[in-house]
């Protein structure tokens, strides 16, 4: 479904975790994120992009290397875009289990799609931190973004729309999958943005696209003091405490025990206990 729709832009949501997959429109590009999940999801979003592309240049950005982030990754090969991701992701050492997960995915649910599953390779690929592009008179700032994991990235189009990737959910308390320290860097990376830009539309990986700069503070605060909560329990070993933040997660479930099971774990190793 649409979630969010101006003049430059239209996100989509999938019925599937909150996934979002943003379409942004410029004077000479098209950009797609993460286009995302079920079959007739992708494919709404593919139709979306050849009715209003025009003559403009086609670019695919991805967020992260997460499977559900590059699902659809396959489905524009045909459009011939071209596809803008990390030097991390680019080089990422689990490839193939991230295409095994996908077909998992698909298999689990007897899913079929009309194109090959397989991961993407990149045409443009972010080297450093705070990286200009320029795309035509289309400009891009991208940041590294670590901690859920190693390759993500923030983008800045135009110094108006913010592509969070699986930061900054207005419900998703933070997933770490490689690093809390990375995590807190991130968020001093949001920290920068805001102080940087008055006025952005901040779209996260999942849930809601928000303009309301409190919002996205709120946001950010949120995740940090998640962080300082967990770090808190961790150190006095506070079943109670511990306990408490895994309640503290949107939606119960053996996945979003995973998650506090990891984030537990990964800082219990960056505390060395």
């Amino acid at each position: 479904m649409i979630q969010y729709k101006t003049e430059q832009m239209t996100v989509f949501e999938s019925a599937l975790f909150q996934t979002t997959s943003a379409v942004i429109e410029t004077k000479d590009c098209v950009i797609v994120v993460d286009p995302t999940w079920l079959p007739h999801e992708i494919n709404g979003i593919k139709q979306h992009v050849q009715e209003i592309l025009n003559h403009r240049k086609l670019y695919v950005f991805f967020t992260h290397g997460d499977f559900d982030h590059v699902i659809g990754y396959g489905a524009f090969l045909e459009l011939n875009a071209i596809f803008i991701g990390s030097k991390f992701l680019e080089h990422h050492p689990d490839k193939e289990e991230k295409v095994q997960m996908i077909k998992q995915f698909d298999h689990d649910y007897y899913i079929k799609r009309s194109h090959d599953i397989i991961f993407p390779e990149l045409d443009i690929v972010v080297t450093e931190n705070e990286q200009h592009i320029t795309l035509g008179e289309t400009s891009i700032t991208c940041y590294f973004a670590k901690g859920h994991t190693n390759d993500g990235l923030f983008m800045i189009v135009d110094n108006s729309i913010w592509i969070a990737g699986d930061y900054l959910s207005d419900f998703e308390y933070p997933y770490i999958y490689e690093s809390v320290n990375d995590y807190r860097d991130t968020l001093a990376t949001a920290r920068h943005i805001l102080a940087k830009h008055q006025n952005l539309t901040l779209v996260p990986g999942h849930g809601k696209t928000t303009h309301h700069r409190a919002e996205i503070q709120r946001r950010v605060e949120m995740a940090s003091s998640y962080l300082d909560e967990l770090q808190a329990a961790v150190k006095e070993n506070n079943k109670e405490a511990l306990d408490k933040l895994n309640d503290k997660l949107a939606f119960p479930s053996d996945f979003t025990a995973q998650c506090h099971q990891k984030n537990v774990e990964i800082m219990k190793r960056e505390l060395l206990l």
